[in-house]
């Protein structure tokens, strides 16, 4: 018997192994992962359907166990009990990498505060593959997860992110997508972005331009389809703009807002 069939044939060590799967594409998954998926004793995952696809396709015969935010309170504590006698769970989420606006962080956390072993078999991430591709600056960015669905709420949390350096990257689902532009517009002023949609699937979409310009074209066309990963490029470099073009825009702003509203506008629109 060869050594990789012998350490196959072998019992995974206990612990919670957290395992990112595909985000569209099947055949996007680590041969660890496999691996992990086939020898663990469960697998938690976010809905058993949509895990089922994915094990079949790679005759993973492991047990499935819905573990999600609805049902997480209760399940929590069975969980730790049984990696606490000794069991190997793997964690997956419906797409991507667990933890990433997912709630598998509580779990996570719990574990590591009563001493349990967690490691990560690291894979896909729809943020991370749409930064990649989008043309947008990779040196620096945040993650932001998703926004308010409520326009206030959005542009409160969008105003805390102005000063973010880098790019912006949000998970939006179709039918909020032209509201968050449009609000995303009105605090980033003259910023593009990259909306990525459909990734690694047969139909997949960057489509990229100034915010404002993206939101009439989805207000044109209707939401698209799925969730999409929106990235806003960073700002324009500072010290680019004459100084006439400064006192140019300061005078059209000053036109209808005040002077801090029309300073504050300008200094955003401008870097």
């Amino acid at each position: 018997m060869s050594a990789e069939a012998t350490e196959k044939s072998e019992p995974l060590a206990p612990g919670l192994y957290v395992v990112a799967t595909p985000i569209g594409n099947l055949q996007d998954i680590t041969l660890r992962a496999i691996d992990i998926l086939r020898r663990a004793d469960v697998i938690y995952c976010e809905d058993t359907r949509i895990a089922r696809r994915l094990t079949t396709a790679h005759g993973v015969a492991t047990p499935l166990e819905a573990y999600h935010e609805h049902n997480g309170a209760k399940m929590r504590p069975r969980i730790l009990a049984r990696l606490q006698e000794g069991a190997a769970a793997a964690l997956i989420s419906d797409a991507g990498t667990p933890l990433i606006s997912d709630p598998g962080y509580r779990l996570v956390s719990e574990a590591r505060e009563a001493g349990l072993p967690v490691t990560t078999a690291p894979g896909p991430c729809a943020a991370i593959a749409a930064l990649s591709i989008c043309g947008a600056e990779t040196d620096r960015f945040t993650f932001a997860g998703f926004l308010p669905p409520k326009t206030a709420a959005r542009r409160r949390a969008l105003s805390d992110l102005a000063g973010a350096p880098g790019s912006l990257i949000f998970y939006e689902s179709g039918p909020r997508l032209e509201g968050t532009l449009r609000d995303m517009a009105e605090v980033f002023p003259n910023r593009r972005a990259s909306i990525a949609r459909e990734l690694t699937k047969l139909h997949e979409e960057v489509r990229s331009g100034p915010l404002a310009e993206l939101a009439d074209a989805y207000r044109l066309e209707g939401p698209p389809k799925g969730e999409v990963t929106l990235v806003v490029h960073k700002p324009p470099e500072r010290g680019g703009t004459s100084p006439e073009a400064l006192d140019a825009a300061l005078l059209a702003a000053l036109a209808d807002r005040s002077l801090r509203d029309a300073a504050n506008e300008v200094a955003q629109a401008l870097g």
